[in-house]
C-alpha cells in the first residue's frame, strides 16, 4: 500500500488488510470486466445510432415551457428511446417522478375494471404493493376493481409454467414481470428467459399485454425486453438510462397503443403526448442517456467485485461471484441486522456528498418494515449512483446498486468492507 493510490486509500480510512484483500480479488477480475467492456461498447452505439438516426440537433436540448406544445426536444427524446428499445412509441417526461409512478402509470392506464393483473414471477417490489391493491392504498387498482392474481417462482427460480397456464383466463389482461429481484433474493430474469415467458404467455392468450418493470436492467445485456416480444417496458431516469445526470424522470416504451394509453393518463384524455413541457432539462435527458452504456458497465463491475468479496468472506450473495449478470444490483445476506447497518454505513462514508451522515432504519412510505438507505448522492435517491439499501427484517439482505464510475463502487465496497470489519462482524 505504499504507493500514491494506496497512501491515499489510507488516507480515507482503508486499512492495509483490507486494501489487500480486496485487491487480489480485483486482480483476478480483468476478463470479465473485459466483457462487460465489449458489451459497453455495442450499447454506447446503439445509442448513438439512435441520436444520429432521429436528428438530434442542438435545438432539441433547449426546452420549453407551459404547455409545452410542438416541444422539439421532447418528442425527439421520445424517439429516440423508441428506437433504442426497439419500440414502436414511448413516452419519457420529467412529470413521471419516479420509477413506481411509471409503473402505476403504465398499469392503470392499460388496465380497466373487471381485467386481471398477473404476475408470474411471484412478489412485487414492496412500493408496488400498494399500487395494486395487496395491502389497501387509496387509489389502488384494486379499488378501481381489478383483480390481482400471482404465480411463485419454483425452488430453484424457474417459472412455474403449468400454474401460470392455469392462472390464465379470460380476464387476465396485463402480465407484469419484474426483472430485477427487488427485495428478494431470487435470481434477476435474463432477457433471454423474459422472451421465453412472454413467448409462452402469448400462445396461451395472444391478446395479453406483458409488460416488463425494467429497472436496474437496461443496458446490462446487448437485448432489452421489447427485443423478444415484451410490450412495454417501464422504467425510472434516476437509475440506468439516465446516467446519472437526468434529475427526475421515468419512460414507457413499446407497442403504440400501451404508450398512448400512457399518455392519456399521465395528462388528460384529449391531451395525450400533446402537452407536456419539459422544463430546460432535456440536455440532462439526452447527455445521461448517451452516458448510460458506460455508467452502467462501471456499476455492474461494482456489482461482479462486491459479488466476489462477500462470496470470498462466506456470506451468501445473489447472484454468486461466477453467475451472469442481468441487473446492476448485488444483493448480500448477512443473517443479522448488524451486517445490513454496517454495510450501509461503509457504502453512506464513501459517497461524494453527505460522507459524514450517519444511515438509520426508519419507517420509509410504500415499505411494510423499517429500511435504511445508504445514498450520498448528486440526484436524490439516484441508484444509479452508489447507493445501498434493505429492509430491517430477515433474512437481512442489503442491496447494494450504482457507482457512476467504477472506481467509485470500488472504494464504496472496500468502505463497506471496513466498516464490517470495524464493527467486529467478520475478520481478515
Amino acid at each position: 500500500m505504499n504507493t500514491e493510490t494506496g497512501n491515499i486509500y489510507k488516507e480515507l480510512g482503508i486499512s492495509d488488510k483490507v486494501y489487500q484483500f480486496s485487491k487480489e480479488i480485483l486482480d483476478s477480475l480483468s476478463t470479465r470486466f473485459a466483457e462487460i467492456d465489449k458489451t459497453a461498447e455495442y450499447n454506447q452505439l446503439k445509442v448513438i445510432k439512435a441520436m444520429q438516426d432521429n436528428k438530434v440537433s442542438e435545438a432539441c436540448l433547449l426546452g420549453t415551457t407551459g404547455y409545452g406544445y410542438n416541444d422539439l426536444g421532447r418528442d425527439t427524446l421520445e424517439a429516440v428511446y423508441a428506437s433504442v428499445f426497439h419500440a414502436q412509441d414511448a413516452l419519457v417526461r420529467p412529470q413521471i417522478t419516479c420509477g413506481t409512478h411509471a409503473l402505476a402509470l403504465a398499469l392503470i392506464s392499460n388496465l380497466r375494471p373487471g381485467d386481471e393483473l398477473l404476475s408470474p414471477v411471484g412478489k412485487p417490489y414492496d412500493t408496488l404493493e400498494e399500487v395494486i391493491g395487496i395491502r389497501p392504498s387509496k387509489g389502488s387498482l384494486a379499488e378501481y376493481g381489478i383483480t390481482y392474481k400471482q404465480i411463485d417462482l419454483l425452488a430453484d427460480g424457474s417459472f412455474d409454467y403449468e400454474n401460470i397456464k392455469n392462472a390464465i383466463n379470460e380476464k387476465t389482461r396485463l402480465v407484469t414481470i419484474q426483472r430485477s429481484k427487488g427485495y428478494q433474493t431470487r435470481p434477476t430474469l435474463s432477457v433471454q428467459k423474459i422472451g421465453e415467458l412472454v413467448s409462452f404467455i402469448k400462445k396461451i392468450k395472444p391478446d395479453i399485454i406483458c409488460m416488463v418493470d425494467n429497472c436496474y436492467g437496461e443496458f446490462v445485456e446487448r437485448l432489452e425486453p421489447t427485443d423478444v416480444g415484451a410490450d412495454m417496458v417501464v422504467g425510472s431516469l434516476i437509475k440506468n438510462p439516465g446516467g446519472g445526470l437526468a434529475p427526475i424522470g421515468g419512460y414507457i416504451a413499446g407497442k403504440r397503443e400501451c404508450v398512448e394509453n400512457a399518455a392519456y393518463r399521465l395528462t388528460s384524455p384529449g391531451l395525450g403526448k400533446e402537452v407536456g413541457a419539459s422544463l430546460g432539462i432535456l440536455k440532462d435527458f439526452y447527455q445521461g442517456l448517451f452516458l448510460a452504456p458506460t455508467v452502467t458497465a462501471g456499476a455492474l463491475k461494482g456489482a461482479v467485485f462486491a459479488a466476489n468479496v462477500y462470496e470470498r468472506l462466506g456470506f451468501k450473495v445473489v447472484p454468486n461471484a461466477t453467475e451472469p449478470r442481468h441487473d446492476i444490483i448485488q444483493a448480500v445476506t448477512f443473517g443479522t441486522p448488524e451486517g445490513v447497518i454496517a454495510f450501509c454505513k461503509g457504502i453512506q462514508a464513501a459517497a461524494p456528498v453527505d460522507s459524514f451522515v450517519t444511515p438509520e432504519p426508519w419507517d420509509m412510505p410504500g415499505y411494510d418494515s423499517k429500511v435504511i438507505m445508504a445514498a450520498g448522492a448528486f440526484v436524490s435517491g439516484s441508484s444509479i449512483e452508489l447507493s445501498a439499501d434493505g429492509p430491517i427484517k430477515p433474512p437481512y439482505a442489503v442491496y447494494f446498486q450504482g457507482g457512476l464510475t467504477f472506481e467509485h463502487a470500488r472504494f464504496g465496497i472496500m468502505k463497506s468492507l471496513q466498516s464490517i470489519v470495524d464493527a467486529g462482524l467478520v475478520t481478515l
